[in-house]
């Protein structure tokens, strides 16, 4: 399993860098990866996630982003 050489830091979004090098084995479900943001200069760390975990969450986001862009239209509408 590969894991992302950055992400978003979600405080300020400037780019955050892995820290953490691979095991010898690969990275794997439960391991913890850390981040260092390269802006505020927070660390991120994260739990490697199963490939149907990520698809859960992306599909609840989903939905969140569904209901709150209707709510938007309801708001205009009124």
């Amino acid at each position: 399993m590969e894991v992302p050489e950055t992400i978003v830091c979600v405080d300020c979004g400037q780019p955050a860098r892995l820290l953490s090098f691979p095991p010898e084995e690969g990275w794997e479900v439960g391991d913890i990866v850390a981040y260092r943001c390269s802006g505020c200069n927070d660390r991120w760390d994260l739990v490697v996630a199963g490939e149907d975990e990520n698809q859960a969450t992306d599909s609840v986001s989903a939905e969140a982003r569904a209901i709150l862009e209707q709510r938007v239209r309801d708001q205009r509408e009124a």
